[in-house]
């Protein structure tokens, strides 16, 4: 038996005058999605614990089987693991986002996109020139970097960052940052000051000098969030007997699959946006079936152009990974004459009005053996809102999708 997920990473959206009333999952050309709900199942699951943050930590570790309010400890923890970070049970990690204020309002948290290689200039020498003790930032891939406060290691005296309260930058577009800056804790004002010194630092720099001749968001500062230590979670083969890996550009998802054992596959030409290979996912998928049981494909494209307010990219995203990752993937399972199931849902909403994350539930489809559904119509938000399938916690589905009627 196989088993595929596919993620279209805030792929579910609300209706919008401008597409006529209608969800960009509706207006997409998507044959083999479509196909998926129509001979399969569809239904909706709560993938955001009442009381928790929508965002991608939360509702990713949720659909793979975890249960976010038992073993979620913070966003940044995850990320780290997968850049091969060495941390310490003591260790406090945080996420930090280079990110675009024009005139004291978040632009963009993600600096226009800013390439890696520029990332790791600008966090090199802002490392240079504040003081951070018992702090290591760590570059990432683009505007995802990583800060690591390790003074607690070894028994020595930790800060306590327990009462932190931070704010994803990519959930307060056109705000005033003064009302989303770090708070709680005596040691709130350093992240405070190395926000204020990183706008000072960034100000004149070539690279954003570089950035802005050339028509480009300049990285204004950084912005500190998601903090955590490392959790404790069970591996996915105690738990449910089987062998997984992960297709994934983004280092969270690749955070997730190695703390419940997980292989993170090399597939190249995997970004978060649109120009991503959609093509090399899906063969991906395919040549690892001979190897795993479970293979997740998670594409962040659609979610890019979301917190980009681009409609139009995002629904190009779901028709590519329609025509290059469902398509080849359901016909590969088919044509290898062994028993499978296809799961296919986005981890959370994400508004393009809003450019928000939003916690309402995600629409799914599940096709394949022994799967049936009485609602025979395309993979829409309000078809799967019609079924009779709903799925309260969202760690359940996980469960449905790899056991119901199989015993």
């Amino acid at each position: 038996m196989k088993y595929i997920i596919i993620i279209p990473d805030g792929g579910a959206d609300k209706t919008m005058g401008e597409l006529d009333g209608k969800t960009p999952f509706e207006v997409a050309h998507k044959p083999h999605t479509d196909r998926l709900s129509i001979e399969g199942r569809q239904g909706t699951a709560v993938t955001t614990p009442t009381g928790m943050a929508c965002g991608s930590d939360v509702c990713s570790m949720s659909l793979l089987g975890y249960d976010p309010a038992r073993y979620h400890t913070g966003r940044a923890p995850l990320e780290a693991a997968a850049l091969g970070i060495e941390l310490d049970p003591a260790d406090w990690i945080f996420r930090v986002n280079l990110v675009t204020v024009i005139d004291e309002r978040m632009q963009d948290h993600s600096a226009g996109h800013i390439r890696s290689d520029e990332s790791q200039r600008l966090l090199a020498d802002l490392a240079k020139h504040v003081d951070l003790p018992g702090m290591t930032l760590y570059p990432g891939v683009s505007y995802r970097n990583i800060m690591v406060d390790s003074s607690g290691r070894e028994g020595k005296p930790s800060r306590d960052w327990s009462g932190l309260a931070t704010t994803a930058p990519h959930d307060i577009p056109g705000e005033p940052i003064r009302k989303h800056l770090p708070t709680g804790g005596e040691d709130a004002a350093m992240l405070q000051r190395l926000i204020a010194e990183s706008q000072v630092i960034f100000a004149d720099h070539e690279i954003n000098q570089t950035r802005q001749e050339l028509g480009e968001a300049p990285a204004t500062h950084v912005w500190p969030w998601g903090q955590g230590t490392v959790p404790t979670m069970p591996m996915f083969a105690e738990k449910y007997g089987l062998r997984g890996a992960m297709i994934t550009a983004v280092d969270l998802l690749a955070g997730i699959a190695s703390f419940i054992g997980w292989d993170r596959l090399d597939v190249p030409g995997q970004t978060s946006y649109h120009d991503t290979d959609y093509a090399a996912a899906g063969a991906g998928a395919i040549a690892a079936m001979d190897d795993y049981d479970v293979i997740c494909v998670h594409i962040e494209a659609p979610d890019e152009a979301s917190h980009a307010a681009d409609v139009a990219t995002k629904i190009a995203a779901i028709e590519a990974m329609d025509e290059h990752v469902v398509g080849p993937i359901h016909a590969a399972c088919e044509a290898r004459g062994e028993d499978y199931r296809i799961l296919y849902l986005p981890d959370h909403y994400t508004c393009v009005d809003t450019r928000k994350h939003d916690p309402t539930p995600v629409p799914f489809a599940i096709c394949g053996k022994q799967i049936r559904g009485v609602l025979k119509k395309p993979f829409c938000e309000a078809n799967a809102g019609a079924s009779d399938l709903h799925i309260e916690y969202g760690h359940e589905l996980m469960e449905y999708f790899l056991r119901s009627a199989l015993t």
